[in-house]
């Protein structure tokens, strides 16, 4: 198995140990699984796509100012 390091905030290392039960090193894999996984099935969406880049753009501009009209409501 290959080593890897990761950087967290000293406060959050301060947290993390003070949980001595809990694996971090499992935590950590899991959710570098979870999320190769989901960059998976997005690559697979993708590349049955037939949305430009451009058209993607377009729809990402449309959720995000949608989202922040949702937000900016929220205040």
């Amino acid at each position: 198995m290959a080593t890897m390091s990761v950087s967290v905030e000293e406060e959050m290392k301060e947290k993390m140990s003070r949980l001595q039960e809990i694996n971090w090193s499992a935590v950590a894999r899991h959710a570098f699984e979870e999320k190769l996984r989901e960059v998976d099935i997005l690559k697979k969406i993708a590349s049955k796509s037939k949305l430009t880049a451009k058209d993607a753009d377009e729809i990402s501009r449309k959720i995000s100012e949608s989202m922040a009209r949702k937000f900016k409501g929220m205040e």
